[in-house]
């Protein structure tokens, strides 16, 4: 029972919980972050080094999360102060994390809604002008906001509807939908001639490329790419009941998460060398070269274009709804709000802060805080300080302030079911990851130019550290 005498939620089966919390981790940046890392940093080479990371690493976070999560039967924030009032503070910055994400990815998830109609209507009929067109569309300052306020509307739409009735039965189609649609796309993209220059950029070894750079790279991107240190796999594992076999489940989310990434690749890059159009990363990668693809295809090229959209629209849905829930869960709780409730007051904040974010790349461009705008700094601030310190908090606490027997039982459902790899994976925590993760944000840190927005964001968790313990 929760704080208001309610029945806590449980999903329904095992895979829609698998679904949801794979969806949770394929996101934007398996489509337009990881693609170009791999061909930039020694093709072959970085997949092996990121796949050494994602399933050492990345899969040992999310192993501990889910456990976290349902040893305590909480959210990020209870589930820590369930162990230690003292780390309350920890599972607020997750929260917050998710918040903040929030504050900027409706904006894009809208993009991608837009991009659907606009492959249909003409979008494509123009190569050359197409990144004018995604100029001119990130800078309006309405169009951007009906896409934005459509994509949080869905969002709100399936979380209000719960664990099982909500978030499980999106997942449930949304995620075959989005690999079948990467799948089709692949399969075109590999059939022109001269897709394999595209083949060899993502997949040969290139050993020359790889440098310290290189891993820092496939460590953040398998770090990052899972949705791991936001509270978003705690707050699933809370939703678990306790026959479900919990590194196996983690195990076959990040294999997910994996290969929806290099789905993405092949769907993008051997089409694009095939029209010899030059590789890039973020937004220009999906929003300007990817319909330039398209329309080079001619014929079939609009439709295709829509449905690489759609792709992108559930990457983004099946990840900001895991966000959307980390607050509303919080909310649930902590301050015993019922959940439709805890969804219209979180949603209508996040509302606001995306159109600040939006506005932030148009009409408000002038207006900046610490050196920048509302949409980069919600995403600086998360990417490069917050999500960083979450994962290495996770890690110590797990490792030094959860009874490692406690541990134990739960990830063997009180031995019922074998984990062999329990001793190893309990030092990785305890003492390997911490330092990787260390490493890892001290780099993202550094990267920052803007050193007010450093020193912030480290104030800001040094404030929550006092404030959470009044919580």
């Amino acid at each position: 029972m929760d704080q208001t005498g309610q029945k806590r939620e449980n999903w329904g089966s095992r895979i829609g919980f698998i679904m949801a919390a794979a969806g949770s981790a394929v996101g934007l940046g398996n489509i337009w972050r990881f693609p170009y890392l791999t061909g930039m940093n020694g093709g072959g080479a970085f997949i092996l080094i990121y796949l050494f990371f994602v399933f050492v690493i990345g899969l040992s976070i999310m192993t501990a999360e889910f456990a976290v999560g349902r040893n305590s039967g909480k959210a990020a924030v209870g589930a820590y102060k369930s162990k230690n009032k003292n780390w309350t503070f920890a599972g607020v910055i997750g929260v917050l994390s998710g918040f903040l994400i929030m504050g900027f990815y409706p904006v894009v998830g809208g993009w991608a809604i837009a991009y659907i109609v606009k492959s249909l209507t003409g979008l494509t009929a123009a190569p050359e002008a197409i990144g004018d067109t995604f100029g001119a569309f990130i800078t309006n300052p309405v169009e951007p906001l009906a896409w934005m306020a459509l994509f949080l509307v869905l969002n709100v739409f399936i979380v209000a509807k719960g664990v099982a009735g909500g978030i499980e039965k999106a997942g449930k189609i949304l995620m075959p939908t989005l690999l079948t649609i990467l799948i089709l796309i692949a399969i075109r993209g590999m059939t022109l001639e001269g897709a394999g220059a595209g083949l060899e950029f993502l997949f040969k070894p290139d050993f020359s490329k790889v440098t310290g750079a290189t891993f820092l790279a496939a460590l953040g991107q398998a770090f990052f790419s899972l949705s791991l240190g936001m509270g978003c796999m705690i707050t699933y594992g809370s939703y678990l009941n306790k026959e479900e076999n919990l590194p196996s489940n983690a195990f076959i989310v990040t294999a997910m998460d994996t290969g929806a990434a290099l789905l993405a690749g092949l769907a993008i890059f051997p089409a694009l060398f095939a029209f010899g159009i030059e590789p890039t990363s973020g937004p220009g990668l999906v929003f300007v070269v990817v319909p330039s693809i398209f329309a080079a295809m001619g014929g079939i090229g609009p439709v295709l274009s829509a449905f690489f959209f759609v792709a992108l629209t559930v990457a983004a849905l099946t990840s900001s709804v895991s966000l959307l829930e980390v607050v509303v869960a919080y909310l649930m709780d902590e301050r015993n709000m019922a959940r439709k409730k805890a969804v219209y007051i979180s949603s209508t904040i996040m509302v606001i802060m995306c159109v600040l974010a939006s506005l932030s790349l148009g009409a408000m461009s002038g207006v900046t805080f610490l050196g920048v705008g509302a949409f980069d700094f919600f995403d600086i601030l998360t990417d490069k300080i917050f999500l960083a310190i979450g994962g290495l908090l996770l890690c110590v606490f797990t490792g030094w302030f959860v009874n490692k027997e406690d541990l134990r039982k739960e990830l063997t459902n009180n031995g019922t079911v074998s984990f062999g790899l329990f001793e190893i994976w309990y030092n990785l925590v305890k003492y390997v990851i911490p330092v990787a993760i260390a490493i890892v944000a001290v780099a993202g840190i550094m990267s920052i130019t803007q050193k007010g927005l450093m020193i912030f964001g480290l104030a800001v968790i040094f404030v929550l550290g006092l404030f959470s313990k009044k919580l």
